[in-house]
Formats: structure tokens, C-alpha cells, sequence
């Protein structure tokens, strides 16, 4: 595993955001350093994707600040800008579509190049070895999307996810479409990926069991009052 830096990845402060919820999300102090792998739980489905917009700057807190890889999300003054930024980011979500008539090979390729009809031979060769990373080699590659079971569908929005080379893993709810017999193999293979790449992992998780074997450090939000308390791990990285 690629030891954490001293430079934070993530760092949140005093952050209100109404987004006409039962309660606007609150999040009070959340540091995460680069190479560290973290389970937040408290998140449904609503808030999470509050919370990944307010990470990649798509939306602004209403108070407090956002800070990624030490820029403040609020810096960011033009879209231009804020485009160039968001490579920096892979989100695995069930919101991003899938091509459910196509291959999983040419889902793959949409992130490289928009012909999937006819896949020029360096694409199919960096699509092959990332699926071969995500576990979707050999004959699951030519597997359409609508026959692909939630076991494959979710390595397929990983792979989509490392596709652009991130330095930062965003998940929301990855293992709430899997049988419980594929939560294990895909928290494994998302550990192991994620610790081979180097990269800083941030999942918005209410599974135990993934975050006991993908991350190393689970943290639960408290919603009236935006702190986060330790369901498990020994570093304490919030207040």
C-alpha cells in the first residue's frame, strides 16, 4: 500500500449546503490525506451526490470551504478552469449510463474515443489492459452491457472511473446494487487497485463489509450537527 502524504487530499470546514433535503447537509470537519482510503457512512442518495458535486466543485457551499489537493473549490473562476480540474477525479455512481446495447469493451471506450464501431488497435490495447485491471477480461469484454450482471456492471463503472488516470476515488453506494457473495471479491479488488495506483479513496458507503476490507478508516456522519464519528479504524482525522 502507497504510504499516505502529509498534503491533503480533501479538506472540508465549516460547510452548509441547502439543497432542499429534509435538512441541508452539514458537514463540519473532514480532512483526508493523500493515499488514504475512507468510508463515510450517514449518506443517502441525495446528499451523497451533494457531497461528490461539492467535492468536484460542480456546486458551492453555502458556507464554509472545500479544499482538493489544496485548492478551494470557490477559486474557481471560470468553466474552463473548473473542466481542467476534473480529471483529477474518478466517481463510481450508478447515475453515470451505461450503453446497455453496447459491449462492455465499447463502454470502456467512450472515455478514450467516441467511435466504439470500429475501436482503433491502441485504444482496444489500453481498454483490454484496464479491463484486465478491473476484472472484465475475456469473454465478459464482448459481454453486452444489458446482459452484464451488477457484479460486472459495477467493475465496468470503476474501470470508466480509472479511465482518466484520477488521483482521487469517489464512490457513492458501490456495493447497494451487489449480492452479498460479490461485495467481498469487489471490496478486495477495489483495495488492491486503488493501493496499486496510489490513489486516495473516498467512499460514500452504508456497507460494513466493504468498508472493512477496501478501506482503512470508517467514519459515520451525524446529520443535525455535520460532525463525523468513528465507527472503526485507529486514525482520527476529524472533529
Amino acid at each position: 500500500m502507497t504510504a499516505a502524504s502529509s498534503t491533503p487530499a480533501l479538506a472540508i470546514a465549516h460547510v452548509v449546503k441547502d439543497y432542499r433535503g429534509l435538512r441541508p447537509l452539514r458537514l463540519a470537519a473532514l480532512t483526508v490525506r493523500e493515499g488514504e482510503r475512507v468510508s463515510l457512512a450517514g449518506f443517502d442518495r441525495a446528499s451523497a451526490e451533494i457531497f461528490i458535486n461539492l467535492i468536484n466543485g460542480a456546486v458551492l457551499p453555502d458556507t464554509g470551504e472545500v479544499r482538493v489537493f489544496g485548492q478551494r473549490t470557490a477559486d474557481i473562476e471560470h468553466e474552463a478552469e473548473w473542466l481542467s480540474t476534473l480529471d483529477r477525479f474518478g466517481i463510481v455512481t450508478e447515475r453515470s449510463i451505461l450503453l446497455e446495447g453496447s459491449t462492455v469493451a465499447q463502454n470502456l471506450t467512450l472515455p478514450f474515443h467516441l467511435d466504439i464501431e470500429e475501436i482503433p488497435a491502441d485504444v482496444m490495447a489500453t481498454v483490454t489492459a484496464l479491463a484486465e485491471e478491473t476484472e472484465l477480461g475475456g469473454e465478459r469484454l464482448h459481454r453486452p452491457a444489458a446482459h452484464a450482471g451488477p457484479a460486472i456492471r459495477v467493475r465496468v463503472h470503476l474501470a470508466r472511473a480509472l479511465a482518466t488516470s484520477p488521483r482521487l476515488l469517489l464512490m457513492e453506494h458501490p456495493t447497494a446494487s451487489l449480492p452479498r457473495e460479490d461485495v467481498a471479491p469487489f471490496a478486495d479488488l477495489v483495495r488492491t487497485v486503488v493501493s496499486a495506483r496510489g490513489l486516495t479513496l473516498v467512499a460514500l458507503n452504508e456497507d460494513e463489509e466493504f468498508a472493512a476490507r477496501a478501506c482503512e478508516t470508517s467514519v459515520k456522519l451525524q446529520p443535525a450537527t455535520g460532525a463525523f464519528v468513528s465507527t472503526r479504524g485507529w486514525r482520527r482525522f476529524f472533529r
